[in-house]
């Protein structure tokens, strides 16, 4: 490789190298370092991260009530045990186990903090990636063998925000939750809440009571069910069983309840519905309209299931903290919202729940040898490879079970696929996409921040290895069991061993 050259065009210093790089430090990246270490303890490795702190999602979002919306048993790391007395808990206490986790580890040495990477270029020659980063407005460049992209799905710059009809004379404030200002005070102020999805189902109980009056505005419902923020079966186990195994067997017993959950709600829909529709009924006053504002058009895990520790929203409801609309907006007003039935809402804060903006790959522009990368042409392997993009690996949790259940098999298996290379003295693998294998979407998902983005995902294949699981158990046998050298990847040595380069340069 060329050496750098300074502005001048003089040479500098070589760039850092590393066997991986690890792009963010949210919990996946996190949980990436940590798995390096435990697993290939002599690998050298850098995390890449765009911004000045770690936790990803979970310093990012500051909004009221923030917290997990799967359990933690499942959401935590499958090497350290969730040790906070609530399953589903608050984003400060995430953030915290993240941290923790990283001083346990020793990660935090390894994370550049404020490398935004912006490109990453492949080299044959030199079996090698090339990461371009923007720091303090200049770039800085590091290599890396390998890649792995934690960088999540959506955008943190901004969420989306659809059209709003008048929102230009809105005399209030209007807030995205991505954007939550730590002075915002809704203290006595009439609160409006855009959107049915999980940040608003967790929002707008958060501000009821303090707020003078906080209305969910939804254009259609969503499935919503309670949970208690406490997991009774984790309590016992706790008392009675050494940590390390208590957590093995509630994260097994979650994993089983989200799998069959789904598996119910996908092969009987009506019977899942006719449950939930129980279930909210009684936590709900009697008489209240659920054919309007809680029974959705679509299956149930057609789109996520929304949760609400201890049936908070129904509780907020039944105490008059909150009221729900199901309504279209017409136009905003100086005073709140006129709606296409007529009906005004009066409002003083706005706060546009409205979901969020995919962004494949943080939006790194990907090179391989010198010729850019349309990731719409890719296909996904396993769901954490792309065909033709060698040594790159990229973790995108599950869309219907904990985000971490898959980073965990991810991060496992990438390390395997490396100690593989290693122990026969390759320094390359790649996904080679089979052309008898028909293309499908890559997330096979009807929810709006899916549906807005699919144009710009890679593609899933028909079948196997090709085609995206969303179920854990089956992942589980094929990334921690399965055979690594698979038929579908690609095995090499680019690189020239260093003796043999030595010689030849005599």
């Amino acid at each position: 490789m060329a050496a750098a050259t300074t502005e001048h065009g003089t040479p500098g210093p070589a760039p850092e190298h590393v066997d991986v790089l690890v792009v963010g430090a949210g919990l996946s990246g996190i949980g990436a370092a940590c798995h390096l270490q435990r697993t290939l303890p002599g690998r050298s490795y850098a995390i890449l991260e765009a911004r000045d702190t770690m936790g990803g999602t979970w310093d990012l979002f500051r909004y009221p009530g923030i917290r997990s919306d799967s359990d933690m048993y499942t959401l935590g790391y499958r090497f350290r045990p969730w040790r906070g007395e609530k399953s589903i808990t608050d984003g400060g206490s995430i953030l915290d186990y993240i941290r923790e986790t990283a001083a346990e580890y020793d990660v935090e040495r390894h994370i550049r903090y404020g490398h935004r990477v912006t490109g990453l270029s492949w080299s044959d020659d030199d079996a090698r990636w090339t990461a371009t980063c923007s720091v303090a407005g200049r770039n800085v460049v590091v290599t890396a063998s390998a890649v792995l992209c934690a960088s999540g799905y959506y955008r943190y710059d901004r969420g989306h925000t659809p059209d709003l009809p008048g929102i230009e004379r809105f005399g209030g404030t209007v807030v995205h939750p991505q954007h939550w200002p730590a002075d915002l005070d809704h203290t006595g102020r009439r609160v409006v809440v855009v959107g049915s999805g999980a940040t608003a189902v967790t929002l707008a109980p958060a501000m009821g009571g303090a707020a003078a009056s906080v209305t969910m505005l939804q254009r259609s419902p969503t499935y919503i069910v309670p949970l208690a923020a406490r997991d009774a079966v984790a309590d016992r186990l706790r008392r009675f069983l050494p940590e390390r195994l208590a957590y093995r067997a509630t994260r097994l017993k979650n994993a089983v309840v989200h799998v069959a959950t789904y598996q119910l709600c996908q092969r009987f829909p009506n019977a899942a519905r006719r449950l939930i529709r129980t279930t909210q009924r009684a936590r709900l006053p009697e008489g209240y309209d659920l054919d309007t504002h809680f029974t959705p058009r679509y299956d149930p895990w057609d789109q996520r299931l929304c949760v609400t520790p201890d049936a908070e929203l129904f509780r907020s409801i039944r105490r008059g903290e909150l009221d729900i609309v199901t309504d279209r907006i017409a136009t905003f007003t100086p005073d709140g919202i006129e709606l296409e039935s007529g009906r005004e809402l009066p409002a003083d804060l706005v706060v546009t729940a409205t979901g969020l903006e995919l962004l494949a790959f943080g939006g790194i522009e990907l090179t391989v040898n010198g010729e850019p990368v349309d990731v719409t042409t890719t296909m996904a392997y396993r769901g954490m490879m792309l065909s033709g993009v060698p040594n790159f690996a990229y973790v995108i949790g599950y869309t219907n079970a904990s985000w971490t259940l898959k980073a965990d098999l991810v991060s496992e298996h990438f390390c395997r696929l490396l100690a593989h290379m290693a122990a026969r003295g390759l320094d390359t693998v790649v996904p080679v996409r089979d052309p008898s294998v028909g293309e499908e979407p890559f997330l096979d998902f009807d929810a709006g921040y899916v549906l807005r983005a699919l144009d710009s995902l890679p593609k899933q294949g028909s079948r196997a290895p090709w085609r995206l699981r969303t179920n854990y158990f089956r992942d589980l046998l094929t990334f921690r069991f399965a055979r690594v050298d698979d038929p579908a990847l690609q095995f090499s040595r680019r690189r020239r061993p260093a003796s043999v380069a030595t010689a030849s340069g005599r």
